[in-house]
C-alpha cells in the first residue's frame, strides 16, 4: 500500500502567539495511478479498501522532532489508518521553550488530576479530525468513533492518561512507549506515587531495559533506585485494574529511551541521560511497529486472526522481549 502525507496547521486556545500553533502532517493510504493527471495533483487519491480509516493521534516526546516518528505513521497507515503527527513550540517548563507534547502540569496537581484533562493540543487535534472528515481529501473516509492515542516518553504518559471515554468519548484505545504515571515531587506528591489512569479502554504499555533517561531521573520522584523498567512495571500493576485482558505491559530487552525514534539529534541533549541500546534502533523499531500494529487490529478494528498473531508474537522465544504481561 502507498503512504502519502500532506500538511495543516491549527491554534491551540490559551496559548499566546506565537506559541499557539500546531504544525500536523498527515498520512493516509493512497492509491498510484499512472495517469499524467493524477500524477499532478496535490495529494494523490485515497485507497478506499480499507475505509473508513480508524485515527492514529501521536504524540512526540519532549525535543523530538514528528519527523523522528514517520517510520511509525507510514507502517500504520500501510495497515490502512490515517496517523497525525504534530510539532508543538511552546513554553512547557517555565523559561524553556522546546518541542512539546502538551502537558499542563497544573492539571495534574494532586487535588485537580484525572478530574480534567491534561493534554492541551488534544482537543484542536480531535477537532482538526473532524474538520478533515468533512473537507478535502479524506472526507467521508475516517471513522470518527475510532481514535487511537498513541507517543513516546512524556507524549506516551499524555496518550495514555488521556484515553478517557468521560472526557473524549471518540478515543478507542492508547499506546505508548518509554514512559510512567509516577508523580513528581515538586507537584506535591508523596515519594514514589503512582498516579491511576483511566483504566477503561485498551491499553498497550512498552518500555526497555536500558531506559537511561527513566533510571536517571529517579530523584525527581523520591526514588533512588535508578531503575529503568521499576516505574513501568508499578504503572502497569497499580494504576490499572485491567480485567478485561486488553491491557498489555511489554518490556524490549536491551531498547533504551530513544529505541522508538528514527535517528537522534545530536544538537540537543536530549539524549544524554540515556544508557546505549544493546541493538540497532531499526531492530527495536521493526518489532515495536509489528505489536502496535496487530494491537489495533485486535482491540480497535477487530480483524479476524489478529489477536492469534499478536498472542503468538509477545510469546515467542524471542530475545528481544524481556517480559510479557497481559491483564
Amino acid at each position: 500500500m502507498t503512504v502519502r502525507a500532506f500538511f495543516q496547521a491549527a491554534k491551540i486556545e490559551d496559548f499566546q502567539s506565537p506559541y499557539d500553533t500546531i504544525h500536523l502532517k498527515v498520512f493516509y493510504p493512497a492509491q498510484i495511478s499512472t495517469g499524467k493527471v493524477e500524477r499532478n495533483r496535490a495529494n494523490l487519491p485515497v485507497d478506499l479498501e480499507k475505509a473508513p480509516f480508524p485515527v492514529v493521534i501521536f504524540f512526540n516526546g519532549f525535543n523530538c522532532d514528528a519527523q523522528q516518528y514517520q517510520w511509525l505513521a507510514v507502517k500504520l497507515a500501510e495497515r490502512g489508518l490515517v496517523v497525525i503527527l504534530f510539532n508543538w513550540i511552546a513554553e512547557s517548563i517555565p523559561g524553556i521553550m522546546s518541542l512539546t507534547p502538551g502537558v499542563d502540569f497544573e492539571k495534574l496537581k494532586p487535588t485537580i488530576y484525572r478530574t480534567v484533562p491534561t493534554a492541551p493540543a488534544l482537543p484542536t487535534l480531535l477537532a482538526k479530525v473532524e474538520q478533515l472528515q468533512s473537507e478535502g481529501i479524506l472526507t467521508g473516509m475516517l471513522d470518527l468513533q475510532r481514535i487511537i492515542l498513541g507517543g513516546h516518553s512524556a507524549g506516551g504518559r499524555v496518550a495514555i492518561e488521556n484515553a478517557d471515554p468521560h472526557f473524549f468519548p471518540q478515543v478507542a484505545a492508547s499506546f505508548g512507549y518509554g514512559l510512567h504515571t509516577m508523580a513528581t515531587l515538586s507537584l506535591g506528591y508523596e515519594a514514589a506515587t503512582i498516579l491511576s489512569l483511566p483504566d477503561s479502554l485498551p491499553l498497550l504499555l512498552m518500555g526497555g531495559t536500558c531506559d537511561g533517561v527513566i533510571a536517571n531521573n529517579s530523584d525527581r520522584y523520591g526514588v533512588s533506585s535508578g531503575n529503568a523498567t521499576t516505574s513501568v512495571i508499578r504503572t502497569f500493576q497499580e494504576a490499572i485494574a485491567g480485567g478485561r485482558n486488553d491491557s498489555y505491559l511489554l518490556l524490549l530487552e536491551g531498547a533504551n529511551h530513544f529505541s522508538i525514534v528514527d535517528r537522534l539529534d545530536s544538537t540537543l541533549d536530549i539524549t544524554l541521560l540515556d544508557f546505549p541500546a544493546t541493538q540497532p534502533q531499526e531492530t527495536f523499531r521493526l518489532l515495536m511497529g509489528e505489536i502496535i500494529s496487530l494491537f489495533i487490529d485486535t482491540h480497535v478494528r477487530h480483524q479476524s486472526g489478529a489477536s492469534l498473531l499478536l498472542e503468538q508474537l509477545l510469546s515467542a522465544a524471542n530475545p528481544l522481549i524481556k517480559s510479557f504481561e497481559r491483564k
